[in-house]
């Protein structure tokens, strides 16, 4: 080892220094700047409705036996003409997910049959005590469009015969 590579090692790395300096930050301004996630991100949950507003939750417990933390309680109720909240002949009565246990595998996501249950794109996730992290149906669902669309509603009798709608042939274009 000669006295020259020392100097040589010296000058590579005060070079890479002032070469990282003219670099763009990386750095985001948390609060007011948000940093773009993946696309295949996962993040809180979200219980999806149709268009019409009723629920795409059918109660039918999928997730929960999906579920390897046990994080996902459902208990389910019957569905009358009177009261309807999903087109099915059920609907999830009570729907909470314990965050503390999520561990965001996305098999919850994966086993329901209606594709009520996604996980977002939200990150922002904090609780200062166990009883604010869990969440309930009416945190995972997104409010309605209009008040036509609420639910429980009343519906004329044999208009909701299925839980999943009719599906159209899918065409490749």
């Amino acid at each position: 080892m000669s006295v020259v590579d020392p100097v040589i090692e010296l000058a590579r790395g005060l070079w890479r220094t002032l070469s990282s300096m003219f670099e763009r930050p990386v750095t985001y301004q948390y609060p007011e700047q948000k940093r773009p996630v993946r696309p295949r991100f996962r993040g809180r949950h979200e219980l999806l409705r149709y268009e019409n507003g009723l629920e795409k939750c059918i109660g039918c417990s999928l997730c929960a036996a999906a579920c390897p933390a046990d994080a996902i309680f459902v208990e389910a109720a019957e569905n009358t003409d009177e009261a309807r909240f999903s087109p099915g002949e059920r609907y999830a009565s009570t729907y909470e997910i314990n965050m503390l246990r999520c561990i965001f595998c996305g098999f919850c996501e994966d086993a329901c049959p209606t594709e009520a249950i996604v996980l977002g794109d939200q990150y922002e996730l904090s609780f200062s005590n166990r009883r604010e992290a869990i969440y309930t149906k009416e945190m995972l669902l997104p409010p309605v469009r209009t008040q036509a669309q609420t639910t429980p509603r009343q519906t004329p009798p044999g208009i909701f015969t299925r839980s999943v709608p009719e599906m159209k042939d899918a065409h490749d274009d």
